[in-house]
């Protein structure tokens, strides 16, 4: 089955799963619950790291009221996985085609 007859669904749970993706993500998380379940300090910064990390896509978001930006790091983090998984699998693909002499 060549990549073009995959359905969609299919193929974006392929990039969500691989490594890059996964450590991506585990990676917001982290910093999620960090900025969800600690009290604010004065000097942390972990919701700065957490916009930049999922930026530019949070950024949109950032100026929206209330927990609105808080969105933009979801859907931000969930972009930037399926671009880091597609480009996983395509750096995997072009190696794999080079070592087979093709």
């Amino acid at each position: 089955m060549t990549a073009s007859s995959r359905p969609m669904s299919k193929s974006l749970r392929r990039y969500l799963r691989s490594p890059a993706a996964v450590g991506y993500l585990a990676l917001v998380v982290w910093l999620g619950t960090d900025v969800a379940l600690t009290e604010p300090v004065d000097g942390s910064l972990a919701a700065v790291w957490l916009f930049l990390l999922t930026a530019p896509t949070s950024l949109l978001f950032s100026a929206l009221p209330g927990a609105l930006p808080y969105i933009g790091v979801v859907v931000g983090a969930v972009v930037q996985a399926l671009a880091l998984g597609a480009a996983y699998h395509w750096v995997r693909a072009r190696r794999a085609r080079r070592t087979a002499g093709v």
